[in-house]
């Protein structure tokens, strides 16, 4: 494809986030959108909180928490400190400056503007001019989890009761009634390079946006489809997913995702990417005929991020 490569990056999570990160550092030699994942969306204290868009939104701002990876670096915490004492629910974690962000988006949407004019809207305040960061839908679909203990929200199993009870089942709520969101839509029927699957959890971040009808299809029309491994030497890089697999009888390696990944979506994925400390499969992989590619998943530091992927970008003949 001529001109200025073609780059959608599905995000969610800490992975997708930091992927989101070093794609934008090729900010000018690429066009790029960042889908980001709707599933851990609710609303918290009449406030619609998207968890996954905003680490994005951080993360390419450069303005996330490094150390925990999610919300604002530099935070403050007078507000939830004020909840607590008038003995308001404390659970969820929102920072003084991450409430900033929460009530522009309540006065957008409640003003009559989508979640992706009002995603828009946010990255330009953050700063970030030369990336579309969308969520998939602009109608709600959240995750839900079957456990032994009853059907809960994903925040509620996820921060409330910390990833604890076994998981049984997943659901995605609303995604067949959603529509895939028609920028994503434009920007696909206008040709792709390259679509990237971030190193994020396939079950809980990938999955839900690949839940809304059409969109495989849509995304699969790309020149070529990558995958970008969330496991690593065994574990995963961060989050439940090494939890949630053994839960489902499956060792968390890289072999499980990529069977995983086969399963849920036949066809879909043309490139494989692993870190170094799983060159060993990657080269199994390679010798049965898949296309693989070995790098840092990790990310640890904006180089490594926009390293990523500029590689990843190079073996999908892209040349940035």
């Amino acid at each position: 494809m001529s001109g200025i490569p073609r780059v959608v990056l599905l995000a969610g999570g800490g992975g997708g986030a930091r992927m989101a990160r070093g794609l934008y550092g090729l900010s000018g030699a690429v066009n790029p959108l960042v889908v980001t994942n709707p599933g851990d969306d609710f609303e918290h204290l009449g406030l619609w909180v998207c968890p996954d868009t905003d680490s994005v939104l951080y993360a390419v701002a450069d303005a996330i928490d490094p150390k925990r990876g999610w919300g604002r670096r530099d935070e403050t915490w007078s507000v939830l400190a004020e909840i607590e004492r008038l003995h308001g629910p404390t659970w969820f974690s929102l920072g003084d400056r991450d409430i900033a962000l929460h009530l522009l988006r309540h006065a957008g949407l409640s003003g009559g503007k989508t979640l992706t004019e009002v995603t828009s809207d946010l990255a330009v305040a953050l700063g970030i001019r030369a990336m579309r960061i969308i969520p998939a839908s602009d109608q709600p679909v959240r995750t839900f989890v079957h456990t032994a203990d009853g059907v809960m929200e994903f925040q509620d199993y996820f921060v409330a009761r910390g990833c604890a009870p076994r998981i049984e089942k997943l659901e995605y709520r609303g995604a067949e009634q959603a529509l895939p969101n028609s920028q994503l839509l434009s920007f696909l029927g206008e040709g792709c390079d390259c679509v990237i699957l971030g190193p994020s959890n396939p079950y809980l971040s990938i999955a839900p946006i690949l839940a809304i009808p059409s969109i495989v299809d849509a995304l699969a029309k790309a020149d070529t489809v990558v995958a970008v491994s969330p496991i690593v030497n065994g574990e995963a890089i961060k989050g439940p997913l090494a939890k949630i697999m053994r839960e489902k009888n499956l060792e968390p390696t890289v072999g499980s995702w990529v069977e995983e990944m086969k399963t849920m979506y036949p066809s879909f994925i043309d490139l494989w990417v692993f870190d170094q400390r799983d060159a060993a499969f990657a080269e199994q992989l390679r010798a049965q005929g898949d296309r693989v590619l070995i790098g840092d998943t990790v990310m640890t530091g904006a180089a490594e991020k926009t390293a990523l992927v500029r590689q990843v970008l190079a073996e999908c003949v892209v040349d940035v």
